[in-house]
Order: structure tokens, then sequence, then C-alpha cells
């Protein structure tokens, strides 16, 4: 990394943290060598740029396990889906609004589908009524967001709801 320094003079700290000041390169990166260490710049946007006196290899790895820990705090949000049919029963309409809420309740996202089969693909316009009806079943106990609404390919009909 020494020679990789591109610049006249850099702001030097020491590997304990100190300040030692604003110095030349070149002896900024002889002072590193003396202590058996390298001359890493930390911040090349500042004026003049931060350069730490520091093992090359411990500062990658403490970056890279930076990397990590912030990485396994991210939440990926997945899309869960409810399926319907026409002649969905209340009860399973029930049933499938709880399920809903679980997956609304871990921050998911909830997309709700009717696959149309042979006669039933005349009846789109029913089917959308059906999954207007679980939505706003729904909504009267989770606040929503309808992300998509009720959109139909072919014999399928769909809607993405989340959280509002």
């Amino acid at each position: 990394m020494n020679e990789l320094i591109r610049f006249a003079e850099v702001r030097v700290i020491d590997e304990n943290d100190v300040h030692i000041g604003v110095m030349p390169t070149a002896e900024a990166i002889k002072m590193a060598k003396e202590r058996e260490l390298d001359l890493v710049v930390i911040q090349p946007k500042a004026e003049p740029p931060v350069a730490k006196v520091i093992n090359f290899g411990r500062y990658k790895y403490e970056q890279d396990k930076e990397a990590r820990k912030q990485k396994s705090k991210q939440k990926t949000v997945e899309v869960k889906g409810i399926r319907l049919s026409l002649r969905i029963a209340p009860h399973d309409m029930e049933v499938r609004k709880e399920k809903a809420k679980e997956f609304l309740a871990e921050g998911d996202k909830v997309k709700v589908e009717i696959i149309l089969r042979g006669r039933e693909k005349r009846f789109g316009e029913l089917a959308g009524q059906v999954i207007q009806q679980f939505i706003s079943l729904l909504h009267k106990d989770v606040p929503l967001k309808v992300e998509q609404p009720v959109l139909r390919q072919g014999g399928q009909l769909t809607s993405i709801v989340g959280k509002a």
C-alpha cells in the first residue's frame, strides 16, 4: 500500500491513534517501514489526506469484519404468497387472513393471488372482487399499503400489499 499513495503530503496518525502531524509522503512511508508497518490512506478526500501507520492485513480484516456485521443486521423483505379461489369459504378466508397478518408482522410483503382454471377464466371480475374483499378484510386488522393493485395476467390475478 505504501507505494500506491500519490499525495505530496499526508496527515499521519500512528498505530496508537496519536496524531503525528502533516508530513511529506516519502517521510511518512519511511517512518512506517522503520516500525515494520504500512502507511494506509484512510480518508483520501480530507485536506490533506489522512494516512495511518498500521498493519494493512489487520486493517483489511477489520473492514471486512465490520461489513459482515452490517450485512447480518440487514433484513431482506420477502414476498410471501397467499392463494385464494373463486369459491373460497368464509372460514378459509379468515385462516388465510391470519397467515397474511403473520407475514406482515415479520416485515414481509404479501402477494394475494387467484389462479383461474377452465371455465373460471370467464369470471375475472368476480376474482378481482374476491381479492379486494380479502384486502379490505385484512385492512381492518392491519394498516396496509397496496403496492400493486389487482392485475390480471392470463388466468391469474395478483395483488401485492405491504404494511403501511
